[in-house]
């Protein structure tokens, strides 16, 4: 490509799906001219929700161009196919070839899935990114999922997250049903609150209905798209509960298998294309839609108290002390999360911490 070429193609251009255009330019000619295969994509998103709900879609979009047309992806949101939180067994069972969703859903099945989406006080995106693609945290999530009959890939990242949405400023915690999933809905259960599994399309209506008094999803970004500040004013940070926010593509092992060495590179291609790209995406619109929120739609912004921060941070430890018991899978990459995040803190705190220190002033 030459480089006018280049400058042509735009950030409008990777966001209405990622390189398509470039993709097309460089497909191999053998791959166009092969049989073409159809896959379904079922997912735990409510129709092209900014944030995970495209990702979603621009991966099965970036399949199809890098494929040359020989691998096209339909896409179902939660509930078309499989319930929000049935991604996992139904893409494991053959129901569909791949699904997009996030690993913290499946910690009643294996514990450890929910280091591979985020961990209360656990690692940043960038940190996070390191640990899986350079640290050993892939080789241990493929382990981990081969008795599900899936492999996982990192395919989005919404972020660092909130702390979540709430009907009242919080003065106790005792009693508050919150929606809370993964290893940070434990914590908040340690500290008095009554945490409740709901899926992302199901929230808006259960603070609605007094059936949750708080909920925390991912951030400005996503959240306002639900539209839960309608019911829950007050938006509480920082996101301890969840400074990660990764969501995977599961691809069937059975379909994994059954592709070419170019088409399994074109779908690992498209997956961490997307890891990178959502990343960027989410920063622009939490940036965004939190200045709507907090100037158009009387969201108060609040800081959840140090002594409650002091005392999640010390649940955490323990939390993530219990999981690591719960089975030989959590146990393995308890020991190596903990591992890095200890390694990578020390940089972290010299680098990114110092850094908006003295941006700051």
């Amino acid at each position: 490509m030459t480089k006018m070429t280049r400058r042509n193609v735009t950030r409008r251009n990777f966001a209405r799906g990622g390189a398509l255009g470039l993709a097309t330019a460089l497909a191999v000619p053998a791959l166009a001219q092969s049989g073409k295969m159809r896959w379904r994509m079922i997912t735990s998103w409510p129709k092209r929700l900014p944030g995970p709900g495209m990702s979603a879609e621009r991966v099965a979009e970036r399949i199809g161009a890098l494929s040359g047309g020989r691998l096209e992806i339909s896409v179902s949101a939660a509930g078309e196919v499989v319930p929000a939180l049935e991604v996992l067994d139904a893409v494991g069972s053959g129901v569909a070839e791949i699904g997009h969703t996030a690993a913290f859903y499946w910690q009643g099945k294996e514990p450890a899935t929910a280091f591979f989406t985020t961990v209360p006080f656990g690692l940043l995106p960038n940190e996070h990114v390191a640990w899986v693609d350079a640290g050993g945290g892939q080789a241990l999530w493929d382990e981990l999922y081969a008795p599900f009959g899936v492999k996982p890939f990192m395919a989005g990242n919404t972020g660092t997250c909130m702390g979540g949405w709430f009907r009242r400023e919080i003065k106790s915690r005792d009693g508050l049903k919150l929606r809370s999933l993964g290893l940070g809905g434990e914590v908040y259960r340690r500290l008095g609150a009554i945490p409740q599994t709901t899926a992302p399309g199901e929230i808006l209506v259960a603070l609605q209905s007094g059936l949750i008094e708080g909920a925390e999803f991912v951030g400005p970004g996503s959240d306002i798209a639900l539209g839960l500040y309608r019911y829950a004013p007050f938006y509480y940070y920082p996101g301890f509960n969840k400074p990660n926010g990764t969501g995977e593509c599961i691809v069937s092992l059975k379909a994994w298998q059954a592709l070419d060495r170019e088409l399994q590179a074109v779908v690992a291609h498209a997956c961490a294309t997307e890891a990178s790209y959502a990343l960027a995406e989410m920063e622009r619109l939490n940036i965004e839609a939190l200045a709507a929120l907090t100037t158009q739609d009387n969201v108060k912004l609040r800081s959840f108290s140090a002594d409650l921060i002091d005392a999640a941070r010390a649940q955490a430890k323990d939390v993530l002390a219990d999981f690591a018991g719960k089975s030989p899978g959590a146990a393995k990459v308890h020991a190596s999360y903990v591992a890095f995040r200890d390694k990578v803190s020390a940089w972290s705190r010299i680098s990114t911490e110092a850094v908006l220190q003295s941006r700051e002033g």
